[in-house]
């Protein structure tokens, strides 16, 4: 059994508790590791770390937090097989996923924000002779990073390199369903030579260590991905102590097809954006709303190319889709699609567990599930599953797709596919969601906001909006001495 640690003050400790969590590869249903059952002492030891760290690394120069966070990414890319497998153990994804999307995007995290921080400046106002004002943003202090099990160690570093490059401090928390690579992740940071202190991660529970950080009055910023009630819960707690907040939360995106799209394209990229890492992507298209023209054929071809996805040993190089990420999720995801035959929902194809032969028997594997013939309002419409299931819902004009597409307490996403510009940018406007695709998906510019509206998020992520969210603006006025 691995022996997962803490990592605080530079050191790996056990939790004080004593205490140990199993740590399951969700492909075979075997613990293969253990991770600290930690509390609010080692979130209280992990803070004293930081304290006592922070005023050397925000005195540091831009310049040489930046070359630590480059050294970092080199030393990802030089381990990217053994982060990858570790990404791949730890969630089920398969292994070709990890290699080519996760590890590469974490150190691409890395590599941004330790650019960014560089040109990073100040505003001036001159008042006509009277007066100048200038801004400084300064850190905040600290910064708990709490982030989520379906992309670890990218969404990790997407929340501390901002936080590190800007001189804070950080206490990070990982999901302890997948805190693998946020350990090796430790190890590295101590190789490259980042200062003891500068980034703690406590590993366990988020009712333990997740409201520990939150409640602690020397943490004054929170930055959390996960799902909306848990935003919720954090907002309850911390708005009351007044702490900044970004929240990144739940999704149930649109995919809206006109009849006028590039249909091959849009084919292609839309079975990617339905099952990609298993459905377990907020950003995954879940409700297709396909225009009526086409709505048969697009049916007809989506199910062909669904039932040709490879389910298996995310081992394996030949697999498309590989085990959710728990056995209590698996079963989570399969309810809900009784739920959506409860309601009247026609399994087109999926709808079931698959048992793999071999080391995975014991595996959590849902195969890619298509429903038709489910109203808008229904629960499986509106509720996220965060699998690899979507809904088919056809329209007749932008009108009823842009209401249908807003008729949802969420607004993270959604992807428009048209070849008719103006209907692009319009439909665009009227969407409520943070981020809009236009015959594309997960096209990413690190230097964009990232973020969601109505209960899909609080704030935004990503380029000068993740600075500004970990620093505080000060403005000085100095007046002219011969001023007046």
């Amino acid at each position: 059994m691995y022996d997962i640690r803490n990592y605080i003050a530079g050191e790996f400790p056990e939790a004080i508790s004593g205490m140990h969590i199993s740590n399951v590869e969700p492909a075979t249903g075997v613990a293969y590791s253990t991770l600290p059952d930690s509390d609010e002492r080692d979130v209280a030891a992990a803070v004293q770390a930081a304290l006592a760290a922070f005023p050397a690394w925000s005195s540091q120069t831009p310049s040489d937090r930046s070359q630590l966070l480059f050294r970092i990414a080199d030393l990802l890319d030089e381990r990217i097989e053994e982060l990858a497998a570790a990404e791949s153990k730890d969630t089920g994804k398969p292994l070709s996923l990890a290699r080519t999307v996760d590890i590469p995007r974490a150190a691409s995290n890395l590599r941004f924000f330790a650019a960014a921080v560089m040109h990073f400046g100040s505003e001036s106002h001159d008042m006509q002779g009277a007066a100048i004002n200038y801004t400084v943003r300064q850190p905040v202090g600290i910064v708990g990073c709490i982030s989520p099990w379906n992309l670890p160690l990218y969404l990790f570093t997407w929340k501390i390199a901002p936080a590190l490059a800007a001189g804070n401090c950080v206490i990070g928390k990982p999901s302890e369903v997948t805190p693998m690579t946020a350990h090796l992740l430790a190890g590295i940071c101590k190789e490259a030579g980042l200062p003891p202190g500068v980034l703690n991660i406590v590993h366990g529970l988020g009712s333990k260590v997740g409201q520990a950080i939150c409640e602690h009055p020397d943490v004054p910023a929170l930055t959390f991905t996960g799902s909306t009630e848990t935003g919720r819960q954090i907002s309850r707690i911390a708005s009351p102590l007044f702490k900044k907040l970004s929240l990144e939360m739940g999704g149930k995106n649109p995919n809206i097809v006109f009849a006028d799209c590039n249909y091959e394209e849009m084919l292609q990229t839309s079975i990617r954006s339905s099952f990609s890492n298993q459905g377990q992507i907020c950003l995954c298209g879940s409700r297709i709303l396909v225009q009526k023209p086409i709505y048969d054929k697009f049916r007809k071809d989506f199910v062909q190319r669904t039932q040709a996805l490879k389910v298996g040993d995310p081992l394996s190089e030949q697999v498309h889709i590989g085990s959710l990420v728990s056995h209590a999720h698996m079963e989570k995801v399969l309810a809900c699609i009784e739920r959506a035959r409860d309601e009247g929902g026609a399994i087109l194809c999926g709808g079931h567990r698959v048992k793999i032969a071999g080391r995975c028997r014991n595996g959590c594997f849902v195969a890619p599930t298509v429903i038709d013939g489910l109203p808008p309002d229904c629960r499986t419409n509106q509720e996220e599953i965060f699998g690899p299931v979507v809904t088919l819902i056809p329209f007749n004009d932008s009108e009823e797709a842009t209401k249908i597409a807003n008729g949802t307490a969420y607004g993270l996403s959604a992807t428009i596919w048209t070849e008719n510009l103006s209907r692009a940018h319009r439909v665009a406007g009227e969407l409520q969601a943070g981020i809009v695709w236009v015959n594309c998906w997960m096209l990413r510019d690190l230097r964009t906001p990232f973020g969601g509206m109505k209960d899909s998020g609080l704030g935004r992520e990503g380029g000068h909006e993740a600075l500004n969210f970990v620093t505080e603006p000060k403005n000085v006025c100095v007046r002219y001495r011969d001023a007046g």
